[in-house]
């Protein structure tokens, strides 16, 4: 487990949270906001005033997050194409899911890029969306190339959560929504958020930078790719043996989302295999069914509190008794066929 304290954040300097999305998810059939959830018991034993989870194991009708920046990014892309008739995108697999849903829906065509060490779960949650899996044999990295190659073809849209294109920038607006509904639900003063490529992680920042909170990322110690882009002070490219939090298993941070993160997140916490598990099963018997990637933030919280290598960036973040947190709890479960990311 490493922390990090990101020295170099400058909130005044965080570009604006977009407003657009929210008013798009609202006019959305199935949308609801995700709920809170307060977990008084460990916020006494941690000492702070308030522990929350913002709950995203059901989101319009899929178990993450991310088809709040899927949705909006092909909105805006379709704005720009009306004539596009298929949908790519490269995915660890929620984003994937997402971008399918949304292209059934529409009544597009979609193909979903998968590193070969996705789960045989997330492919078949994926192919259950009409959409077609292509396999691809190395890292996330590499499906992201090919994604980006069949975009080439004529009536194609990538529809990238990384990268410095225009999906890749309303991906990140898409997501503002989340935080959107969090900052009305509750109060708070600290987000702990999985990192990935950041583009989560960006929305977040900016949401803090506006509303005068704090941010810390959080990644697994086997792909931690903002905490060494912060240590370097320019995005850096990182190993990525693998690891159970597959929705993090990230070798870079996304170009568009680096200057929020640079800029926004106060600091970062890495967390390992056992960590996340352990996470998993204490949200579990709080009655929260929570995947190793969304248990993550709930695994770095604790380090934060009692772990004495975390102590400088406590401090640097002003976490104390009155404190509240709300942790990001991105996906449902992953052992299951129809929760699968």
């Amino acid at each position: 487990m490493r922390a990090l304290v990101n020295r170099a954040a400058r909130p005044a300097a965080v570009p604006a949270a977009g407003r657009d999305a929210a008013g798009f998810h609202a006019s959305l059939g199935a949308y609801q906001p995700t709920p809170v959830r307060e977990l008084p018991a460990l916020a006494a034993e941690l000492g702070l005033a308030a522990v929350l989870v913002k709950d995203e194991s059901d989101r319009l009708g899929l178990p993450a997050f991310k088809v709040l920046g899927a949705a909006w990014a092909i909105e805006r892309a379709l704005h720009e194409q009306p004539e596009a008739h298929t949908l790519v995108a490269a995915s660890a697999g929620n984003h994937g899911r997402a971008v399918a849903r949304v292209a059934a829906l529409r009544g597009l065509r979609c193909r979903i890029f998968l590193p070969e060490r996705s789960l045989p779960a997330r492919r078949d949650a994926i192919a259950s969306e009409g959409a077609e899996v292509v396999v691809v044999e190395g890292s996330y990295e590499d499906a992201v190339t090919r994604a980006a190659v069949a975009g080439g073809d004529p009536g194609t849209l990538v529809i990238a959560d990384v990268g410095d294109s225009g999906p890749a920038r309303w991906v990140i607006d898409g997501y503002a929504t989340l935080f959107t509904e969090a900052g009305a639900q509750a109060a708070y003063d600290l987000i702990l958020v999985p990192v990935g490529v950041g583009s989560l992680a960006a929305a977040a920042a900016r949401h803090a930078a506006e509303t005068r909170r704090r941010v810390i990322g959080v990644e697994p110690v086997t792909a931690a790719c903002l905490t060494a882009s912060l240590a370097a002070g320019r995005p850096t490219r990182v190993a990525t043996p693998g690891t159970a939090m597959a929705g993090l298993d990230c070798a870079e941070v996304s170009p568009a989302a680096w200057p929020s993160l640079q800029a926004g997140i106060h600091g970062t916490i890495t967390v390992d295999e056992a960590q996340a598990r352990e996470a998993v099963r204490e949200l579990a018997a709080a009655g929260l069914a929570i995947g190793e990637s969304g248990a993550a933030p709930l695994a770095a919280l604790r380090a934060l509190l009692t772990d004495p290598a975390c102590s400088e960036l406590k401090d640097f973040a002003g976490v104390g008794p009155s404190t509240r947190v709300l942790l990001v709890a991105t996906e449902g479960p992953t052992a299951e066929v129809a929760q699968a990311r």
